[in-house]
C-alpha cells in the first residue's frame, strides 16, 4: 500500500521520507508561495490559483493571503466560504468545509499527528485524522482545529480555543479545551442593533 493511500485509510504513514509525499508537498507549498506573493488587487490570479491548490470548491471562495497547505488536494469548501489572514490547513486526510463558514485571522486546522512512541515519531512516521466543519460556522481568531475533530452547523468557536474533540451543531463553544457554552438562541438576532430607515429620523 503506498504511503499516500495509508494516511487517508487512518495508518501510520511515512509522512516525512516517502519521496511522493515530499514533492506532493513542494508543488503545493510552491503554488501557495506564489498565490501569498499576489498583490492584494489581483483577484484574478488569485482565484486561479487558489482553484489550482483546493481539492474542491463548491461556488465561491474568499480566501485572504497568507494562506498555506501541505496537499491541497485534500480540501473541499462549501459555498461563500471565507478565511481572513494566516489560515494553515494540515490536510494529510480530508479537511472539509460546509458553505457560508467565516474563518478568523490566525487559525490552524490539523489532520497530522505524530505517534506517543519516540521510535515511531524518529522514523518519520505521522497519522492523519479527517477534519469536518459543518455549514454556517464562524471560528474566531486564534483557533486550533486538532485530528478528527467535527464541528456542527451554525456553531460558533470563540477566539483563541483548542478543539480536540467534536462539537454539536447550534451552539456557542470555546476554551482549551474547547467546550460548549450554551445554545444558540432566537434571542440572538436581537444581541445587535440593526440599523433601520426609521432608526433615525431627521
Amino acid at each position: 500500500m503506498r504511503e499516500w493511500d495509508k494516511a487517508q485509510a487512518g495508518y501510520l504513514y511515512d509522512a516525512n521520507y516517502d519521496k511522493s509525499l515530499a514533492e506532493a508537498r513542494m508543488k503545493c507549498k510552491d503554488l501557495c508561495y506564489d498565490f501569498n506573493q499576489c498583490k492584494p488587487s489581483d483577484v484574478e490570479r488569485q482565484d486561479e490559483l487558489i482553484h489550482r491548490i483546493l481539492g474542491e470548491i463548491k461556488g465561491s471562495a474568499t480566501i485572504t493571503a497568507p494562506f498555506w497547505c501541505d496537499y491541497g488536494i485534500n480540501i473541499s469548501v462549501g459555498n461563500n466560504f471565507y478565511t481572513n489572514h494566516n489560515c494553515i490547513i494540515l490536510d494529510g486526510a480530508r479537511v472539509s468545509f460546509g458553505e457560508n463558514v467565516f474563518i478568523a485571522p490566525n487559525c490552524i486546522f490539523s489532520t497530522a499527528g505524530h505517534p506517543i512512541d519516540r521510535e515511531q515519531r524518529a522514523d518519520g512516521l505521522e497519522i492523519a485524522l479527517p477534519i469536518t466543519v459543518g455549514k454556517d460556522v464562524w471560528i474566531g481568531a486564534n483557533v486550533a482545529v486538532l485530528p478528527g475533530v467535527t464541528i456542527g452547523d451554525n456553531t460558533i468557536i470563540g477566539a483563541g480555543s483548542v478543539v480536540n474533540k467534536d462539537i454539536p451543531s447550534n451552539v456557542v463553544a470555546a476554551g482549551n479545551p474547547c467546550k460548549v457554552i450554551r445554545k444558540i438562541t432566537d434571542a440572538d438576532k436581537n444581541k445587535y442593533p440593526v440599523f433601520t430607515d426609521s432608526t433615525c429620523r431627521v
